[in-house]
């Protein structure tokens, strides 16, 4: 029997916008955004309400981020997050929110979905600990309660997105599907803290920051990822709980649920 997961009803056929956290608006999460705002249109088109963003990011733009990531010459020492909302909300009259600063258990806004777009496991060990004690000391209102997070995550050539729940959701009964109630997190489905991982700080230059990564490392997985959650919030159910990408073999992998 083939193994799915339904998405709760209140995501898609909410009396609101689904509230989705974006942490992290640089390589991926720069290319992530445009994404974003696809699927908010596309949703409305479908008669849902669409999304809510809140992106996060504290740092600055810099000639470095120029080609890799979504920003032009003229971007230059202003935010990432504030700059791509702001752009995004001028394309599409929504009212999404930039956020200039790390995403802590102060600037936290309670989502729906969380989205991932670092590149340390420090990062991911510290968003898994304020997610979850937020959601387990805390009453939300539908628009706040927290059911989903995808991370992304890639090395120079390779990548992989991952999508769990952040509590068990119910399921409904069927004979043709096995409905699975709780899909792992990226925390979950690995042992982050056994990783020994060497700060190599952001890339100083464009050329640098290509012998690092290739160029559609990033946008590839973001495209990968949006597509996910697109058909998970369409369709309204998913037998995939990610996929892992190696554009070196051109190859797609799925993470079957």
């Amino acid at each position: 029997m083939k193994a799915m997961h339904k998405i709760p009803d209140c995501l898609i056929n909410p009396s609101h916008q689904v509230t989705v956290a974006l942490i992290g608006c640089g390589g991926t999460g720069s290319h992530a955004i445009g994404h974003l705002g696809a699927i908010d249109t596309c949703l409305k088109t479908l008669g849902h309400p669409g999304i809510m963003v809140y992106a996060y990011d504290p740092d600055l733009i810099t000639e470095a981020n120029k080609g890799r990531q979504r920003f032009s010459g003229a971007d230059i020492g202003l935010n990432k997050a504030i700059t791509l909302i702001s752009r995004i909300n001028r394309i599409q009259g929504s009212s999404w929110e930039g956020i200039p600063e790390y995403f802590t258990k102060d600037t936290h806004v309670p989502c729906n979905i969380y989205l991932s777009c670092v590149d340390n496991v420090k990062s991911r060990i510290t968003i898994s600990k304020i997610i979850k004690d937020k959601r387990d000391n805390h009453h939300f209102e539908p628009y706040k309660k927290p059911y989903y997070w995808m991370d992304f995550g890639n090395l120079k050539d390779t990548g992989q997105v991952i999508i769990g729940t952040l509590s068990k959701i119910e399921q409904p009964k069927s004979k043709k599907y096995r409905f699975i109630e709780k899909l792992p997190i990226i925390t979950e489905m690995f042992d982050l803290t056994q990783i020994d991982e060497k700060d190599t700080g952001p890339s100083c230059s464009a050329m640098e920051a290509l012998t690092k990564q290739n160029l559609f490392i990033n946008p590839s997985l973001a495209t990968l990822g949006c597509d996910l959650l697109w058909q998970m919030l369409s369709t309204g159910m998913t037998d995939k709980a990610g996929l892992f990408l190696n554009l070196k073999s051109m190859n797609v992998n799925p993470i079957n649920i």
